[in-house]
């Protein structure tokens, strides 16, 4: 029986030194619900689990890098992260060289927040000059032209969750959002506590980029998604946290969210 689980043993290090290492970039500015890092390596969260199960799927060993939001471009361009999730096109002005698209996976809704009690229904358009809550890093397209009249200011946190934080604490009376981190944000907080989302600010389609390179299975990677996404594995994974598959279909603006 002890040579038996040894050969077992011997036999799962073995198959491990054999899968390619992939290197999978984490944004140091998300937070739970997408992630939760502990001691400079992610532990929990939707992308963790997403990248876990399409580690497993790809068959391939996943190696975290942490980074500033700002430095995900940097360490693309120098060839230092294999794979990132999460992400855009809108966030691109042209496809990131060497790179290549996977097939939308989440769908991404951007609300306007207020505080406590103010739940009337306002267009960021609508807002009089004021600062509001971002997050560094972050762009907001639709924004852009509200920011550069002057009409609203940035002010930026590390995170999304400490974006939250000030608004609840009244730094501003604003802040722009992601629908899951608010929904996170809100569901240990009693209902005269939660903060409100006013207007949808934008959606966005969210999938990951893969560097195209022999030192990496760039296509069974990219395959690897696509059967995750067909049987149905990314949606129960993004359910758990209480986002939304992509459909290819914008979601309907709700005036309430909790």
């Amino acid at each position: 029986m002890q040579r038996l689980l040894a050969l077992l043993l011997l036999w799962a290090t073995y198959s491990l030194a054999e899968q390619p290492v992939v290197r999978f970039s984490v944004a140091e500015s998300w937070s739970m619900p997408l992630v939760r890092i502990e001691g400079d390596q992610p532990v929990e969260g939707l992308v963790f689990d997403l990248v876990q199960a399409l580690a497993q799927e790809a068959g391939v060993r996943p190696e975290y890098h942490v980074l500033a939001r700002l430095r995900m471009q940097q360490a693309m361009d120098a060839g230092d992260i294999d794979v990132r999730c999460y992400v855009s096109t809108q966030w691109f002005n042209d496809r990131p060289g060497n790179f290549v698209w996977s097939i939308p996976l989440i769908e991404q809704r951007d609300v306007l927040v207020g505080r406590p009690g103010d739940s009337d229904s306002t267009r960021p358009e609508q807002l009089q000059p004021q600062a509001i809550g971002t997050v560094l890093g972050y762009t907001y397209g639709t924004l852009e032209p509200l920011f550069a009249q002057g009409q609203l200011q940035r002010e930026d946190s590390r995170s999304q969750q400490l974006a939250l934080q000030k608004l609840q604490a009244g730094r501003y009376r604003h802040a722009v959002s992601n629908q899951l981190a608010l929904q996170w944000f809100n569901q240990h907080l009693p209902p005269a506590q939660r903060l409100q989302a006013q207007a949808v600010v934008e959606e966005q389609a969210l999938g990951c980029l893969v560097r195209n390179d022999p030192a990496i299975p760039t296509q069974g990677i990219l395959r690897a998604l696509v059967r995750m996404k067909q049987s149905g594995d990314i949606e129960r994974i993004i359910q758990r946290y209480g986002a939304a598959a992509y459909s290819g279909k914008a979601l309907a603006a709700q005036p309430e969210l909790e």
